[in-house]
C-alpha cells in the first residue's frame, strides 16, 4: 500500500506569532550601543539616548527583526538586539488605539488624515522571513507607536529587556554553514497570540 503524504498546512495570510506567557509578549527592536546600553541599565528607554518624540516599531516575529536588522550587522543603529516583554495589557492597548499604515481602498485623503491624526499606533503587515531572510506567503505584524503610546510603552508596558543580539550572531552563523536544523532549534518559540481585540 502506498503511503500518502500529509498535505501541508499554510498559515493564514495574516496571524500574530509572537513568544509570550500568562502575563507579557516579547517584542524586538534594534538599536545603537548607547541606546541599547541605557535601555538594559534601566529596565526601560532612556531619554535621551532614546527619542520619545519618534515613532518607535516593535515586532514580535524574531526573523522578521533578522531581516530587518541584517542579523544585527546591518549598521551601527541597529547592532543591538533587543528582546522586550511587554504586559499583555499594554499590547491590547496598542492594538485597540491602531490604524493600518495604509488607507483603505475606499477611503479618501482627508479621512485617511483624521485616522491617522486620531490614532497613535500604526499597523503594518508585512511578509515573514525564513531563515535564509527570504519572503514568505504569510505576513508578520509591525506595530508602530507614536505619541501617547511610546510614553505608555516605555513607563508602564516594559517589563523586562534582555539583549539577544549573542543569540542573532549565533543562529546567523549556523546558517552560514548550512546547518538549517541547528539554526532553526535555537529559534524562539513563536506561537499564534490570541488577541482579544484585534481580528485581521
Amino acid at each position: 500500500m502506498l503511503s500518502q503524504e500529509l498535505p501541508t498546512v499554510t498559515p493564514p495570510l495574516r496571524q500574530i506569532r509572537a513568544m509570550y506567557d500568562d502575563r507579557t509578549i516579547r517584542v524586538y527592536q534594534a538599536y545603537s550601543n548607547e541606546i541599547a546600553d541605557a535601555a538594559l541599565a534601566r529596565g526601560t528607554f532612556a531619554s535621551p539616548p532614546f527619542k520619545m518624540e519618534r515613532m518607535t516599531w516593535i515586532k514580535p516575529s524574531f526573523l522578521w527583526m533578522m531581516y530587518r536588522s541584517g542579523w544585527g550587522l546591518k549598521d551601527a543603529g541597529q547592532a543591538r538586539i533587543l528582546a522586550i516583554d511587554i504586559s499583555h495589557e499594554g499590547f491590547e492597548w496598542a492594538l485597540a488605539h491602531s490604524c493600518p499604515s495604509h488607507p483603505g481602498e475606499s477611503m479618501s485623503q482627508e479621512e485617511w488624515q483624521r485616522v491617522k491624526e486620531n490614532a497613535p499606533v500604526r499597523i503594518q503587515w508585512d511578509p515573514e522571513r525564513d531563515l535564509l531572510l527570504q519572503p514568505q506567503t504569510h505576513r508578520a505584524i509591525q506595530i508602530g507607536l507614536s505619541k501617547q503610546a511610546v510614553d505608555l510603552y516605555v513607563n508602564e508596558w516594559i517589563q523586562h529587556i534582555t539583549d539577544v543580539t549573542p543569540l542573532a550572531h549565533d543562529i546567523h552563523a549556523l546558517v552560514n554553514v548550512n546547518r538549517f536544523e541547528e539554526a532553526r532549534r535555537m529559534l524562539p518559540q513563536e506561537e499564534q497570540y490570541q488577541s482579544s481585540i484585534y481580528h485581521p
